[in-house]
């Protein structure tokens, strides 16, 4: 199976404007993360800063900010990380959730969240 990739939309929390990126659907990220000169481009600066605890055991701090995200007409607010240059846009379960998704069990397509409020 190849990798799912997602065409989103990601713009500041007033939804005036709004970025079209090509995201990876990572349900084992938490976050967003979306390079750093999108965001800036956008509007969106750092609002706080966390360390994570990185696969290979190292920890690292990064920025992070609340933004919009839109996919099919569907705008839900979400926590975009600040990506390094040449990352590819990931997205991760809680914006999944945010936009009542999920990824199905054959990896291939984003479906409906059951039960979703």
């Amino acid at each position: 199976m190849g990798a799912l990739r997602v065409a989103i939309e990601i713009g500041e929390l007033q939804a005036s404007q709004f970025e079209t990126v090509e995201a990876l659907v990572d349900t084992g990220a938490n976050y967003m993360m979306i390079p750093r000169s999108i965001l800036a481009r956008l509007g969106i600066s750092p609002g706080w800063r966390r360390t994570f605890a990185l696969a290979d055991g190292r920890e690292r701090e990064f920025d992070m900010a609340h933004a919009a995200v839109r996919l099919d007409g569907v705008t839900s607010s979400t926590i975009v990380i600040f990506g390094e240059e040449g990352v590819a846009p990931l997205m991760g379960a809680y914006t999944l959730a945010s936009l009542g998704l999920a990824v199905d069990p054959s990896g291939k397509r984003l479906v409906e969240l059951v039960g979703h409020l």
